[in-house]
């Protein structure tokens, strides 16, 4: 399941895991998965939501695909919420 929305995108525990991960480092799919619980597919489709919901930007160096935080897609988060 892919979402626009990203609080949608980040109402899911494995979701915020990979961002968990991701605060520190781009990573692949293959090093996101590592310690998870759900396949390396599983993982690929959370991070197409992420990807959709503009959380996370993707980067192919050679044959390898990075994934990383993409601050913009959390500015436009942060900047909803603190309108409350």
């Amino acid at each position: 399941m892919s979402t626009s929305d990203p609080f949608v995108a980040i109402a899911d525990p494995n979701r915020r895991h990979l961002l968990m991960a991701l605060r520190r480092e781009p990573k692949t799919v293959t090093e996101l998965s590592e310690g998870l619980p759900i396949s390396r597919p599983a993982v690929s489709q959370h991070l197409k939501a992420l990807l959709d919901s503009k959380l996370v930007r993707v980067t192919p160096v050679g044959t390898k695909r990075f994934y990383a935080i993409n601050p913009e897609g959390f500015s436009a988060l942060s900047g909803w919420i603190r309108q409350f």
